[in-house]
């Protein structure tokens, strides 16, 4: 006889937790069909993001600028340092061939006095304050004798500061790969937001911007401002036969430029010497606080943190580097992203 047996119910918790996923998963279908579609951003919204980008990348350019800048000068310094140490280290050597010479000659003589043979068997450091001793050496032995504690605590001390220059060396480097890592990380997000633009938006956007630079042209060639010194019409010559050179970040011509080092650059044209970075370069000489003060070469800041800085070119416009994707150009004042600080008449 066969045996009649019932089917196995489910459980309670099992049959919970399958409803509760299958009503999860209608809920996800219903939202996902309810969904709007991510809407691509325009042309505009993708500008303001991009220059945001670029301004946060030139903030980081001159922290670049800076650090490249000290570590130039550490090297030149841990150099003479070290060409220093070389030529002392050879007098130290001439210094102790003389003493031993003189000790070779007492010994002929007659034998080496017992204190300056200690003298020659130890560090100098370690007699010279015995009187005792002192008093049976010669007047020449002496001399010779504190010209070498002279010499090795000098070379002592040259050695010292090479190396702390060096640890200083090795921890600004390690800054300048965080800084240019940091700049190249905002520029390749610029740019991915540029590559979503369609072909159409990126003529429109460049078309914007050479009548922007037409517009400032005209201002600048109906003005009537004079520049503020020889020197100073002289960097402004330098900088407008840079017009149309490429931007690149850390570059101080003359085939590139960023910002500050257009400016560095252009002065050093006319045979002034002026601090690399932008925020340096408040200090290279008398600050202008009006706009209306200005005048054709003088240096002017934007900015609160003065990230920025050109060459006023009159009528309320400025000669200068931009940006990355930009070229050396005439802008208005007004247009450059972030506000005018001061000016600096050099």
């Amino acid at each position: 006889m066969a045996s009649h047996r019932r089917p196995k119910q489910p459980s309670r918790t099992r049959v919970t937790v399958l409803t509760t996923a299958a009503a999860a998963a209608v809920a996800l279908s219903s939202q996902a069909a309810n969904a709007a579609p991510s809407e691509k951003p325009s042309k505009d919204e993708v500008k303001a993001k991009v220059d945001k980008l670029y301004e946060e990348a030139e903030q980081a350019t001159e922290k670049y600028n800076g650090a490249k800048e000290k570590q130039e000068k550490l090297q030149k310094e841990i150099s003479t340092i070290q060409d220093n140490v070389a030529r002392g280290q050879e007098e130290l050597n001439e210094l102790r061939d003389g003493l031993g010479s003189m000790a070779s000659a007492q010994y002929r003589s007659g034998g080496i006095d017992p204190s300056l043979q200690l003298f020659l068997s130890a560090d100098p450091d370690d007699y010279l304050d015995k009187a005792s001793t002192l008093d049976q050496l010669s007047g020449q032995q002496v001399e010779a004798l504190k010209k070498i504690q002279d010499k090795q605590r000098d070379l002592a001390q040259q050695r010292s500061e090479a190396t702390e220059k060096l640890e200083d060396l090795a921890s600004t480097r390690t800054e300048l790969g965080k800084k240019k890592k940091e700049v190249q990380g905002k520029l390749s997000s610029a740019q991915k937001l540029l590559n979503t633009l369609t072909a159409q938006e990126k003529a429109a956007l460049q078309k914007e911007e050479q009548r922007s630079t037409r517009s400032s042209e005209r201002q600048v060639l109906s003005g009537k401002s004079t520049p503020a010194s020889g020197r100073a019409a002289a960097a402004f010559a330098a900088a407008q036969s840079k017009i149309g050179t490429p931007y690149v970040y850390g570059a101080t011509g003359p085939s590139s430029f960023d910002c500050s080092g257009l400016t560095s650059w252009a002065y050093a044209q006319a045979g002034v010497g002026i601090p690399r970075t932008s925020e340096a370069q408040t200090g290279a000489g008398t600050r202008i606080s009006s706009m209306s003060q200005l005048q054709v070469g003088d240096l002017v800041f934007f900015f609160n943190d003065l990230h920025h800085v050109g060459l006023y070119a009159g009528n309320g416009q400025v000669l200068h580097a931009p940006r990355t994707g930009t070229v050396v150009r005439y802008e208005s004042m007004s247009t450059i992203g972030g506000p005018f600080m001061f000016g600096v008449r050099v």
